[in-house]
């Protein structure tokens, strides 16, 4: 899948993108539990998306890093598509 073909509240099968910027790493709680959560951009070569990484993937992931999410998801926020792995999907580092 690539970024153009994006639709919010569905599922993404596959997507590899390189991360263009990373935000700053914030904390959250609610009563469900607690974590970190941060935003990030990545392209691809039809375009750019939000995506938000949880917990460990802040850490996990950096400026100039190739990732591919598997079984992500596609949402909005305040009108902006975001890319997330969702609770079902995975996020990994490409070499």
């Amino acid at each position: 899948m690539k970024v153009s073909e994006l639709k919010a509240r569905t599922p993404v099968d596959e997507i590899e993108l390189e991360i263009t910027s990373k935000g700053e790493i914030r904390k959250w709680a609610n009563e469900k539990g607690s974590g970190t959560v941060c935003n990030c951009a990545g392209k691809d070569e039809t375009g750019e998306v939000s995506l938000s990484l949880w917990n460990e993937q802040t850490d996990q992931v950096n400026e100039g890093d190739k990732i591919k999410i598997s079984n992500g998801y596609c949402s909005e926020f305040r009108g902006q598509i975001q890319l997330g792995t969702g609770k079902q999907g995975t996020l990994e580092v490409l070499k």
